[in-house]
Order: C-alpha cells, then sequence, then structure tokens
C-alpha cells in the first residue's frame, strides 16, 4: 500500500519546536508516513537522531555537511561525518552539494567537500541528496567524472530547465520536487509536463518553501499533497498514480 514520502525536511530544526509532535501527526493525517531528514552540521545532529528515534520508523536520518556550512574548519566538520557514516545505518550522503547563491567566498571548499563526500557514498553505497542552488551546471560537471554507474541520488529542490532535468535522469539521479512547482514564477510548470514519473520523488524541504497557499510561511510534510496535486495538473495524471510512482521511485533511491 503506497503513501506519500517527503525525501527531504529539517523538522529536527527549532521551527517546530513548539509543536513538533502536533505537526507529526498532522502530517500522518495528510498520509505522509516517511519523512527523510538530510543532516547540515555537527549542531544538527543530535535533534536530528532523537527525532529518528522516538518517531517509531516514520524519520529518517542521513548523514552529511550542507555547502552553506562549509567554512574555514570545514575539514572538522567532515571528520565528524565520516565518523559517523562509520559508527551506524544512514538513509543517504546528505545534505551535500554545493551553493553560489549566498556566498561565493569557499566555492573551492565547497567542491572540495562535495567530493569526498561523494568518495563516502561509494564507500558506503548509500545515495547522495545534492543542493545545488545557482549551481546546477557546475554540481554535474563535478560529478560526472565521479559516475561509476552505481553512484545515484537526487538533485533536491530542482528548478531548473527541461534541458537539465533531462541530463540529470540520464546520469541515472532523481529530481527532488517541491514547493516551487507551485509557484506562479517557479518554471516547473513548463519542465514538468516534459519529462517522464520514471525519476520523480517528492519533498517539502520544511521549514522553507512552503506551496502556495502557505508561500512565506513555515512549511511542513503535511503541505506534501499540495505539491502533489500540482504535479498531478501537469501531468494530467491522477493523486494516486503519482502516490503509487513517488513512493516505488524513493523506495528505490533509499533502498
Amino acid at each position: 500500500m503506497s503513501f506519500w514520502i517527503d525525501t527531504h525536511a529539517h523538522i529536527y530544526s527549532d521551527e517546530f519546536k513548539p509543536d513538533r509532535q502536533d505537526m507529526l501527526s498532522r502530517a500522518v493525517e495528510a498520509d505522509v508516513q516517511r519523512i527523510y531528514m538530510p543532516n547540515i552540521d555537527h549542531t544538527s545532529i543530535d535533534n536530528m537522531l532523537e527525532l529518528e528515534a522516538k518517531s517509531a520508523g516514520v524519520c529518517v536520518s542521513m548523514m552529511g555537511l550542507h555547502p552553506c556550512y562549509v567554512k574555514k574548519e570545514f575539514e572538522k566538520e567532515l571528520y565528524l561525518v565520516e565518523e559517523w557514516l562509520g559508527k551506524r545505518k544512514f538513509a543517504a550522503v546528505g545534505e551535500i552539494g554545493t551553493d553560489l547563491y549566498w556566498d561565493k567566498t569557499f566555492w573551492g571548499q565547497q567542491q572540495e567537500a562535495f567530493k569526498v563526500q561523494v568518495g563516502w557514498a561509494k564507500k558506503y553505497r548509500l545515495p547522495i541528496v545534492i543542493h545545488c542552488r545557482e549551481s546546477i551546471d557546475e554540481t554535474i560537471q563535478l560529478l560526472e567524472p565521479m559516475l561509476d554507474g552505481e553512484l545515484t541520488g537526487v538533485f533536491h529542490c530542482f528548478s531548473g530547465s527541461v534541458e537539465q532535468a533531462k541530463k540529470i535522469m540520464a546520469m541515472g539521479f532523481y529530481l527532488g520536487i517541491g514547493g516551487v512547482a507551485t509557484f506562479k514564477n517557479g518554471g516547473l510548470d513548463k519542465v514538468l509536463p516534459e519529462i517522464g514519473l520514471e525519476k520523480l520523488i517528492l519533498e517539502t524541504d520544511s521549514p522553507y518553501l512552503a506551496p502556495v497557499p502557505h508561500r512565506g510561511k513555515r512549511n511542513e510534510p503535511a503541505y506534501l499533497p499540495l505539491v502533489a496535486q500540482k504535479i498531478c495538473d501537469y501531468k494530467k495524471i491522477s493523486e494516486q498514480q503519482l502516490k503509487d510512482v513517488t513512493f516505488a521511485n524513493a523506495n528505490r533511491l533509499f533502498s
């Protein structure tokens, strides 16, 4: 029996402190029965693992260093990521990648951190969860020499072009589709009708990027069906069809 899977949500963050349990209840009521949590840096690990332990299989942890938190001392952060990957099983190495939106100061270090973490994903046979804000082409270029026929993952929060989407899918990677699909000028209205469903998965990126009609407010996993409905409109398919396909895709990716 399929259900909605939120493949990317920072629900361990302080934004959910006042009503975390209620938020999880609302998610389950909306048939979002599994939520994958990407790590950020050393500050997010304890809260994330605690939430996973208390959630009875609903919340699942990843381990990685987010590119926006790659600074001068990033080697110390990477050491901790490596230590955790050796300690226990995680769903993926993530959230890793590159970011040219906020700050270009540590671009070289971002690339190095990305390559190192991709190496660990190969070692532990895990998928990678990629952040690439304003840097899709650069990230594809970084990734291509490291492809080995087995490495897979997701370009989370995808908001690129049809050409970029097809290139990513041809590499064996998935596209994480979230709230941007509901934005008037998000651009996905032109992309989604042109690509197949075989590499699509759903996400909220909570507490960020809330879909319309909640845009600008705190996002949460219970809003995932709003994203799904928009995709169904673009693809002219039923909600059940999308649920079945994205359920299978997420399970395949995070096997």
